[in-house]
C-alpha cells in the first residue's frame, strides 16, 4: 500500500513528501528494531509516512457479500516545523473509505484529508486512534478496533477483533521494499479479525458481520529509482491461516523486488523472498472512464503453493485525485487453489 519506500506512499504523496522544505531529519527504518506492543500500534511522527489499512468482507442479511475499506494516511510534510503556529502544516491526514457492492458493479467511494490539530483530525502515539472529522479508527483494547464512517453514499459503524497477536512481515517487522535497506518499512498485519456491526446503504441500516485485515505500516524513504508502481494482496485463508504478498514494478511491470508472508493457522508467519514471489496477470478489465487497464485476475506463486486470484467485481477503480492525488485499484478479491476457493481478501494495484 503507498507503500512507496514503504510500499504504499501514493504517487501524490511521494510528489507532496518530494517538494516539501525539508527542515527536519525524518527518523530512518533500521534492522533489528523490534516491533514493540502495544506501543506500535500508534502514530510514529517522527517518521515520513504511515498508513492503517482495513479492508474486509461483510455479510448482509440477505444478498451478497460487499467489500469494505477504510483507509488513514499520516504524512510528516517537513514544512513549518519551526513555526509556533497551529496553522503550521507539520502533519496531514488523508482518507479513503470505499464499499465493493456487486449489486451496483462500482465502487461507493469517498475521501477526506486535513492538517492535524483544531481537533478537526489527528493521531494518537500510544494507540491505535487517528480521525478526521467523524471519519475514526480507534483500537478499544488490545483485540478490539472500531471504524466509522459516515459519507452521502454510505457509511458504517464496525468492530474488528483479533484472534491473535499481530503478524510481522520481513525480518520481525523489517520489511524491505528494494535490495538497498534504506528502502523499507516497519510493517505488520493483524489478520483473521471479525467484523460485525452496521452498513447504511440508500438510507437503509443493515446488521453485518463478516472478517477484514488490518495493516500498519511507516516509513520514511520514497519508492525506489525505477519503481513504477506496486501490487498488494492481503487474504484471510479459510483454515485460519493469511497471506500477504506484494511486488514493486518498474515501467516495463517487470518486478524490481517482491515480498509475502504466509501463515498457517497453528503457526508463525513464513517469510519469502523476492525468488519466491510471482505474480502474473490472468485477464485484464479496462476503465470506462480513465481508459486504465489493470489486470484483474492474477496467478501468484508462494513458494511451491500455486494460487489465483479473481476479482469480487471488475470495476474497483478509486480515484483519490481530491486527497492523496493517485487514481488505483482497490478491492475484494477471492483466492482458489487448485481449483477451490480458500479465501477472501484485498488487492491494491497502483502505477497502471
Amino acid at each position: 500500500m503507498e507503500r512507496r519506500a514503504c510500499m504504499r506512499l501514493l504517487a501524490g504523496f511521494t510528489a507532496l513528501a518530494a517538494g516539501a522544505v525539508r527542515a527536519v531529519d525524518f527518523a530512518e527504518v533500521r534492522p533489528g528494531r523490534r516491533l514493540a506492543f502495544p506501543s506500535d500500534h500508534g502514530a510514529h511522527p517522527e517518521f515520513r509516512s504511515e498508513w492503517w489499512y482495513a479492508t474486509g468482507w461483510l455479510n448482509p442479511p440477505a444478498g451478497r457479500p460487499l467489500g469494505f475499506q477504510i483507509t488513514f494516511f499520516r504524512v510528516r510534510t517537513g514544512i513549518g516545523e519551526d513555526n509556533p503556529s497551529a496553522f503550521a502544516p507539520r502533519q496531514l491526514i488523508l482518507a479513503h473509505a470505499a464499499i465493493a457492492d456487486p449489486a451496483l458493479g462500482r465502487l461507493r467511494h469517498d475521501q477526506r484529508s486535513a492538517r492535524a490539530g483544531f481537533g478537526r483530525a489527528g493521531f494518537a502515539s500510544e494507540r491505535t486512534e487517528v480521525w478526521i472529522d467523524d471519519w475514526r479508527l480507534t483500537q478499544e483494547d488490545a483485540r478490539r478496533y472500531r471504524a466509522v464512517v459516515r459519507s452521502d453514499e454510505f457509511a458504517y459503524d464496525l468492530t474488528l477483533a483479533a484472534d491473535g497477536p499481530p503478524l510481522l512481515h520481513g525480518d520481525a517487522g523489517f520489511s524491505a521494499k528494494a535490495p538497498d535497506p534504506r528502502h523499507a518499512s516497519h510493517y505488520y498485519s493483524r489478520p483473521q479479525l471479525s467484523a460485525a456491526g452496521t452498513l447504511t446503504l440508500a438510507g437503509r441500516t443493515l446488521p453485518v458481520r463478516g472478517q477484514a485485515w488490518l495493516d500498519h505500516e511507516w516509513s520514511s524513504e520514497l519508492l525506489a529509482d525505477g519503481a513504477q508502481g506496486w501490487d498488494w494482496v492481503g487474504v484471510n485463508l479459510d483454515d485460519g491461516g493469511a497471506l500477504m504478498a506484494f511486488r514493486l514494478r518498474g515501467a516495463d511491470d517487470s518486478a524490481l523486488w517482491s515480498a509475502a508472508t504466509l501463515r498457517s493457522s497453528a503457526g508463525p508467519g513464513q517469510n519469502f523472498p523476492p525468488a519466491g514471489v510471482a505474480f502474473a496477470p490472468l485477464r485484464h478489465w479496462r476503465s470506462p472512464r480513465t481508459g486504465i487497464v489493470y489486470p484483474v485476475a492474477w496467478q501468484l506463486r508462494i513458494g511451491r503453493r500455486v494460487f489465483e486470484l479473481q476479482a469480487l467485481f471488475d470495476d474497483q477503480e478509486l480515484d483519490s485525485r481530491r486527497s492523496t492525488g493517485a487514481i488505483y485499484w482497490e478491492g475484494a478479491v477471492r483466492l482458489f487453489e487448485g481449483g477451490r476457493e480458500i479465501g477472501r481478501g484485498y488487492l491494491e494495484m497502483t502505477g497502471y
